[in-house]
Formats: C-alpha cells, sequence, structure tokens
C-alpha cells in the first residue's frame, strides 16, 4: 500500500472513531443495578442476572459496567438511590425487587427499565398490560406470592396436628404485604387454621418473632416473600433451628442453612431473563415493546437433618416431590 493511500486510510478510521485518536477505549454502557436488600443475601442472583447478559453477548467489566445501589432493608432510601442512578445518566435501570421497581418507575419515565418483581406488576401499577407494557419498562414476574399458600399446606402436612399457624410479613413493603396477609388469611381459612401476622422490618425483630410463634402456640412459621428476608435467609434458618420453629422460605439457600423446608419459584430464572431483558435493551429494543415474562419453575426442597431434630417425618409423598432432599 503505498504511503498516501495509507495515510488517507488511518484519516477515515480516525474520523469514523475520535476515541482512538485520544487513546481512550469505547465508552462501555452501564447498567443501574437497584435492589431493596443488600449484596450478601442476593450473590446468586446477581451471578444469574450476569448469566442472562452474557447471553445477548455482555459481560461486566468487558464491555458493559453495573453500578449497584442497595438499600439494605431501607425502603425508604430507594427514591434517593433510583434518583442518582438517573442523575449518572445509566443506560438502563435493571430495578430487582418490587420496592426498586416502584421507586425506578417514580424516578424517570425516559431511561429503560427492566424489572423483577414477585408481585402482579398490573395491579401494583408497573404497567397497564403484559403483552405490549408501553413506554420504558418491562420485566419478569415470578410465582412467590402466588404459591405462598402452598408453603402454608406443606407446613400443616408436616405438623397435621397443628391448629394455628403464623406468618412473617414486612409491613414496609406495602404493595406485597396486604397481598400476601389477604391470600393467606383466606388459605388458612381453608385448611381450618387461625393464622397469626407477624412483622418484621428490622434484623432486630427477628429474635421476638420466633419467640411469639412460639407464645401464641403457633405450629410453624410460613416466610414470605421480600427482599429483606431475602438478604436474612441464613439468619432467619439458624432462628428457626434455636427456637425449634418448622418454618417455610421461599429459597434453596433457607433449607440448606437450616431450615425445615424451601419452596418457591425460581428465582435465579427470574433474575437470568431479566439480564436477557437488558441485553436486548442495550441492543436497541424498545423496553414498552417486550412482553413480560414469568419465570415458571417452581422448586422444593426438604431438610431431613432439621426435620429429624424437630421431630417430624417427612411424608414419602412430600420427598416423592421435592428437588432436592438436605442430609
Amino acid at each position: 500500500m503505498r504511503r498516501r493511500e495509507f495515510i488517507t486510510l488511518v484519516g477515515c478510521v480516525v474520523a469514523l472513531r475520535p476515541d482512538l485518536a485520544s487513546g481512550q477505549q469505547p465508552t462501555m454502557s452501564v447498567i443501574g443495578f437497584l435492589n431493596g436488600g443488600s449484596p450478601e443475601g442476593y450473590s446468586d442472583f446477581v451471578t444469574a442476572y450476569r448469566r442472562g447478559l452474557a447471553e445477548l453477548g455482555y459481560v461486566e467489566g468487558r464491555n458493559v459496567s453495573i453500578e449497584y445501589r442497595w438499600a439494605m432493608g431501607e425502603y425508604d432510601r430507594l427514591p434517593a438511590l433510583a434518583a442518582d442512578l438517573v442523575h449518572a445518566q445509566v443506560a438502563v435501570i435493571a430495578a430487582t425487587s418490587t420496592p426498586a421497581a416502584l421507586a425506578a418507575k417514580s424516578a424517570t419515565a425516559t431511561i429503560p427499565i427492566v424489572f423483577e418483581t414477585a408481585s402482579d406488576p398490573i395491579r401494583i401499577g408497573l404497567v397497564a398490560r403484559l403483552d405490549r407494557p408501553g413506554g420504558n419498562i418491562t420485566g419478569v414476574t415470578q410465582l412467590n406470592v402466588e404459591v405462598l399458600p402452598k408453603r402454608l399446606e406443606l407446613l400443616r402436612e408436616l405438623v397435621p396436628k397443628a391448629n394455628a399457624m403464623a406468618i412473617l410479613i414486612n409491613p414496609t413493603n406495602a404493595a406485597l404485604a396486604q397481598t400476601q396477609s389477604k391470600n393467606m388469611l383466606s388459605a388458612a381459612h381453608a385448611l381450618g387454621l387461625d393464622l397469626h401476622v407477624l412483622n418484621a422490618s428490622s434484623e432486630r425483630d427477628l429474635e421476638g418473632v420466633f419467640a411469639n410463634v412460639i407464645k401464641l402456640g403457633a405450629g410453624g412459621l410460613v416466610i414470605s416473600a421480600d427482599p429483606l428476608f431475602t438478604s436474612w435467609g441464613k439468619q432467619l434458618a439458624t432462628l428457626a433451628s434455636r427456637h425449634s420453629v418448622p418454618a417455610a422460605f421461599g429459597w434453596r439457600e433457607f433449607a440448606a442453612a437450616g431450615g425445615l423446608l424451601s419452596y418457591g419459584s425460581d428465582a435465579t430464572d427470574a433474575y437470568r431473563l431479566a439480564g436477557v431483558y437488558t441485553g436486548r435493551v442495550l441492543k436497541g429494543e424498545k423496553p414498552g415493546d417486550l412482553a413480560i415474562q414469568q419465570a415458571t419453575k417452581v422448586e422444593l426442597y426438604v431438610n431431613l437433618k432439621s426435620a429429624k431434630t424437630l421431630g417430624i417425618t417427612i411424608p414419602s409423598t412430600v420427598l416423592a416431590r421435592a428437588n432436592e432432599v438436605i442430609e
């Protein structure tokens, strides 16, 4: 190639890619990841989210950057955290958890939002319809609100002589708490059980919750879906074991840490799907054109060691349905 032709070619490349002329790397897209819980309780879910991004060719630190904002269970911090991401002009906000999704929606009508929620997105006002949500928002739902009564049925099956059960609710998560309480009271009535609704909105409330389960004579405790409780999965399992309370939650980690059983939607799949949708938005698709997805896989985990300690015999019918029996 002649020298003049080479100089002309280089000049064209520099004109198209001014970042090369300055020696700078191309600017990476930035995702704002907003959650009401803590990073310790969500490490597996964040990994699943990154896996979904990778399916679309996006790898954190290589061609995309993620700015994480955790409310650490203090949901009143979420509006400010969402506003911070808007101010930073991120390319997409991944609003994982119901409180985070509502805060993100209130913070911006222009920056694309991909949510992950256990609630009905129409009922809580995130979208007007599921097939074409419109505007700047789309996302993924999971079944943890719908399967909550099933946790009660499973506990009743394992503790058949119980006349009453308890449910743990976070009252600061109003969008979920009202629906969960209503659904569980109806389920308890159908099973002929009294139901005690117990509240916790900080870690210091937990000891009192388990003490109340025993004081009230409840046969077991159902833990509702909430980012706060997800962050405290291991602590809840430890307290259930210490107080000898049969308890049911939604994540495998709870049963693995000593809780009696876990039954719920596969949240890791929901986060993976949210990562996929984020990647599609980064590639130029409009969130309002992407139908709301639902993670439909439901999993059951049973801890046989905990059952033996509690003096509970797990029926063979329950063991046969379990995805994993932890021994």
